[in-house]
């Protein structure tokens, strides 16, 4: 097994769209429910931290590593999305220092049925985290993704693929990142 602890810097805002069912009040409009709601769509830690969950950087460079389709040396036409989807993981959350009563909200008309394209549209809100960085820590069961590998695949998920609301393989633009650094543990 490896470890990769990445250093990653965003380069463009970070907003999350977490589905939440608290309960409408009797009488309440729509427009003075999302007012109320809204920042309910925000993953939270015990503390009330903003979290971006372990789960979105795993998917991220799973989603990278399908897109760039690279093929293993040696192996005629197999490429590493396999080896990726199942021997990489991420564990724990990469904890923001920001609260989610902290953060703004941007109003956007979106799709009432949630799929794109949809012709009746209804106005909601989502947080917008300016800037974020961290370390995470990849955990690497699968011995055919090296370093050099794993560098390409996660630069690729950072530009290419992103993480969160409105992220780059959305056609959108928020979640990207850069790699500072990253560690290599091999154990």
């Amino acid at each position: 097994m490896k470890q990769a602890i990445a250093t990653l810097v965003s380069v463009s805002p970070y907003s999350q769209s977490k589905f939440h069912q608290t309960p409408q009040k009797s009488k309440e409009l729509a427009k003075d429910y999302e007012e109320r709601t809204w920042r309910e769509r925000m993953h939270v830690d015990e503390h009330g931290k903003i979290i971006i969950p372990p789960m979105s950087f795993a998917n991220c460079i799973k989603q990278a590593a399908k897109y760039l389709n690279l093929q293993i040396p040696g192996k005629g036409k197999s490429t590493f999305t396999k080896n990726f989807e199942a021997g990489v993981m991420v564990v724990d959350p990469l904890v923001l220092p920001y609260k989610k009563n902290e953060v703004e909200g941007e109003w956007v008309l979106v799709p009432a049925d949630g799929k794109r394209g949809g012709s009746v549209k209804v106005l909601k809100c989502f947080g917008i985290i300016p800037k974020w960085d961290g370390e995470v820590t990849f955990h690497i069961f699968d011995d055919m993704i090296t370093e050099d590998v794993f560098r390409q695949v996660l630069d690729a998920a950072g530009m290419l693929i992103g993480i969160g609301r409105f992220r780059p393989r959305n056609c959108g633009f928020y979640g990207r990142f850069k790699v500072k650094e990253i560690v290599w543990i091999e154990q």
